[in-house]
């Protein structure tokens, strides 16, 4: 098991930081351009950005891949590719359900909401016949009385922004499974870019066909646009990529789930939204769960072995 780096882990803490910003950047975006729009300036700007990052990464990293044949070398690339187009479909499906969720909720739920792909993922690994432990199914119960307080309104109602929001959940799940599948089978800056060229593309046929975008109201939103998209596309993702490296995957997770804490934090000072008693209870529950479903089992076990030596 590798040492957990303290740059890589303040790195990860920063990648959570731009990413609990960007749900402010995404609910002002909405108040100039629709949501395919905004959706379609941002990936765009984030593949490009990215393009400088698969040449830099690749002379650091001092070509990882020099050891396989030229015909391995040109089926990874493929595989980026076809891995890259896949993960832009259901990042462009994900990310339009968030960003329309959030013209009609708090940064904050928002945040809270969507990090609930942390616990969906293990759950959905079933169908991929891959375990789940305990502590996880411990997790989901906790989680979903946060998520009753964070969501359920008077008369047993749930709002269409905390809706559509959980169902972006459910996508950036089934997103992290399909780059799970091909991520060991090719390049992750790679596929991170198509999948952003990708995602802008669909977005940008979507905003033709759904919306009457104009150069004014993009430029209008240009702050937030621009941060969506350089911010949280380009630099959040190749700090996750670089500290990864020097960091273990339990505290990577733990660390970026610290994103839904920054959404709040980010609502109430940029925004001045604020969350009722009931919901902030909701959001610690739902926060509680996140932490448990990343503990391993067997650190668990230890934990409560040495408590019964004591």
């Amino acid at each position: 098991m590798k040492k957990t780096s303290m740059a890589g882990s303040a790195m990860l803490v920063l990648t959570a930081l731009i990413w609990g910003i960007a749900f402010v950047a995404q609910s002002e975006g909405m108040n100039y351009v629709g949501g395919f729009t905004f959706n379609a300036c941002r990936f765009v700007m984030g593949g490009i950005v990215l393009i400088p990052c698969i040449f830099l990464l690749g002379k650091v990293n001092q070509d990882p891949y020099r050891d396989l044949t030229a015909e391995e070398k040109s089926r990874r690339k493929r595989m980026g590719i076809l891995g890259g187009v896949c993960c832009g479909l259901v990042l462009c499906l994900s990310s339009s359900l968030q960003q329309f969720g959030i013209a009609y909720t708090t940064v904050g739920k928002a945040g809270f909401i969507t990090a609930l792909y942390i616990i969906l993922v293990p759950v959905f690994g079933l169908f991929m016949k891959k375990q789940v432990g305990l502590n996880v199914w411990v997790s989901v119960v906790i989680a979903a009385v946060g998520m009753y307080l964070l969501c359920i309104k008077e008369g047993f109602s749930v709002g269409r922004g905390d809706f559509l929001v959980f169902l972006c959940s459910i996508g950036f799940s089934m997103h992290i499974l399909v780059i799970d599948y091909f991520s060991p089978r090719a390049d992750g800056v790679l596929i991170s870019c198509v999948q952003f060229f990708t995602a802008g593309v669909v977005s940008g046929a979507l905003m033709l066909l759904f919306e009457k975008p104009s150069w004014g109201a993009v430029a209008a939103a240009w702050m937030p646009i621009l941060y969506a998209g350089v911010m949280s596309c380009g630099v959040a993702y190749t700090l996750q990529v670089v500290a990864q490296k020097d960091v273990p995957p339990t505290v990577a997770s733990l660390l970026m789930s610290l994103e839904s804490v920054f959404s709040v934090l980010a609502g109430w000072a940029l925004l001045g939204q604020r969350l009722s008693g009931k919901e902030m209870l909701g959001c610690a529950l739902v926060f509680a769960g996140i932490l448990l479903a990343q503990i391993p089992v067997e650190m668990l076990r230890e934990a409560g072995g040495k408590k019964k030596a004591s």
